[in-house]
C-alpha cells in the first residue's frame, strides 16, 4: 500500500476546494494513496468497514454518479476492478464488496466507490432496507418511465 504523502504539483482536472477528496486529488489533503491514473486516485478509507478498504475516485469533482462524464466511466470502474483485484491477491481477502452511494448516505459530496475487502465469517451482514410491493400494472408503468428516460 502506498504512503501517506502529498501530491503538490497536481494540477489536473478542476477540483472543488471545499471538497475533501479533491484535496486528497490534488495533494493537499495527504492520503494512503494506493493507485493513481491520469483519471483515478484510489486510496485507503480512513474509516474502512474493514481493514484494506479502499475509495476509488475520480480526479474530476463529480458528484453522484448520473453526473459522471461518459469519458470517466471506463477508467472509474476498470480502477475498481483492478483494486478488487488487489485486495484479494495482496491481502488475501476471499473476495470483495463494491459499492458506491448517490447522494443518501454519500458522506463526501465526491463520487467514489467502495472496495471493501471481505472474508467469510467477517461478520458484514446485508443492507436491512424497508421492502414495498407495486400495485398491479405499476411496475410496468415504471418500467416505461424509465425507459423513455433512457432514450
Amino acid at each position: 500500500m502506498g504512503p501517506l504523502y502529498a501530491r503538490p504539483w497536481w494540477t489536473g482536472p478542476v477540483s472543488d476546494p471545499s471538497c475533501l477528496f479533491c484535496a486528497i486529488v490534488t495533494g493537499t489533503t495527504p492520503a494512503a494513496v494506493v493507485l493513481e491514473t491520469d483519471d483515478v486516485v484510489g486510496f485507503l478509507d480512513v474509516r474502512p468497514v474493514f481493514k484494506g478498504h479502499v475509495l476509488v475516485v475520480p480526479r474530476e469533482h463529480v458528484v453522484t454518479l448520473p453526473e459522471l462524464p461518459e469519458t470517466l466511466i471506463v477508467p472509474l470502474f476498470s480502477a475498481a476492478q483492478r483494486v478488487a483485484d488487489a485486495i484479494t491477491s495482496g491481502l488475501g481477502a476471499q473476495g470483495t464488496f463494491v459499492a458506491m452511494n448517490n447522494v443518501v448516505s454519500q458522506s463526501v459530496p465526491h463520487l467514489h466507490v467502495h472496495v471493501v475487502p471481505r472474508t467469510k465469517g467477517d461478520g458484514l451482514r446485508g443492507f436491512f432496507w424497508p421492502r414495498t410491493k407495486y400495485a398491479d400494472g405499476e411496475a410496468q408503468t415504471y418500467a416505461a418511465t424509465i425507459r423513455e428516460a433512457l432514450a
